[in-house]
């Protein structure tokens, strides 16, 4: 018990020992330290690249730029530190190089059983490299459907409009739908009683349309009245468009409706809604009469 204690304190004691952890701790720090430095300078001269190539005459999309500058911020953070940490295992005396070897091997075998991550790096690629979606864009990928948070060589993030964000391995992305590469469409349909007049209605609305595009900056062009879109018992519908930026035609056709039934209010132009008449039977010579009217 005595030797086995004396050997405990004799390793404890021992300067060299502790030397080499100090130095060993000063050196890992400094390594992490110096990691940090470099990734931070890297990514800020990424960064001043893409903004001296917006005022070049040719450029990427906006689109694009975002989408690259995320996934070269994602390499540069993985290879800074991955070159990192092989440092501060050679101030460990281990033998990087054999490791290295070993690991290569080891990456050759379960590369084999590891076919659907290579399918993911590979879809990856191509979805950057086609420009296929782009970080910001709203897009839907089978059942998602969401603005693209990240885009990844292995994985792609969309975020629903509810705040749910979907993680998809890119192998598994066979067909996307992009809302966002072209204008959108506004489409309203209005409904006017049949008892009114059509001709004045229209051009009450024609009128009005005329004056959105200096109210609300999202409309591309002033909205067009296309005509008549249904005839039904009690209405007539006409179909009002709008072209918008891309995913702004939600936004506009709620400000269409409410600005057209504002404007058909002020002219006394009626909206038809359902109602109800009711006859008494009690009238002269059995036949009915009526009693009143209301509201459904």
């Amino acid at each position: 018990m005595k030797k086995a204690y004396e050997n405990v304190w004799e390793f404890f004691s021992n300067e060299d020992f502790w030397a080499k952890i100090g130095i060993g701790s000063v050196k890992i720090i400094a390594i992490i330290l110096v990691a940090m430095v470099i990734s931070k300078v890297l990514k800020i001269a990424v960064h001043n690249i893409f903004k001296m190539r917006q005022k070049a005459p040719i450029r990427f999309s906006e689109r694009r730029e975002a989408t690259l500058l995320k996934l070269l911020d994602n390499t540069i953070t993985y290879v800074i530190y991955f070159i990192a940490f092989v440092m501060i295992l050679d101030t460990f005396d281990v033998k990087v190089r054999t490791l290295l070897a070993g690991a290569g091997i080891v990456g050759l075998a379960v590369g084999f059983g590891a076919q659907s991550l290579v399918k993911d790096v590979i879809t990856g690629f191509f979805i950057i490299f086609e420009d296929q979606f782009s970080v910001g864009d709203y897009v839907r990928i089978g059942n998602f459907e969401g603005y693209v948070e990240a885009i990844g060589l292995r994985v792609t993030k969309i975020k629903s409009w509810t705040g749910e964000v979907h993680i998809l391995p890119n192998g598994t992305i066979t067909q996307v739908t992009n809302f966002s590469l072209h204008n959108s469409v506004a489409v309203v349909d209005v409904s006017v009683s049949h008892d009114g007049d059509l001709e004045r209605a229209e051009e009450v609305i024609r009128h009005l349309l005329s004056e959105l595009p200096e109210k609300y900056e999202d409309m591309v062009a002033a909205p067009e009245l296309l005509g008549i879109q249904n005839l039904t018992s009690s209405e007539v519908v006409l179909r009002v468009t709008c072209e918008t930026k891309p995913m702004r035609h939600f936004f506009v056709a709620r400000a269409l409706r409410k600005e057209i039934k504002l404007r058909l209010d002020e002219n006394g132009i009626e909206i038809p809604f359902p109602k109800l008449v009711l006859y008494n039977r009690e009238g002269e010579e059995g036949l009915p009469q009526p009693r009143a009217k209301a509201d459904a």
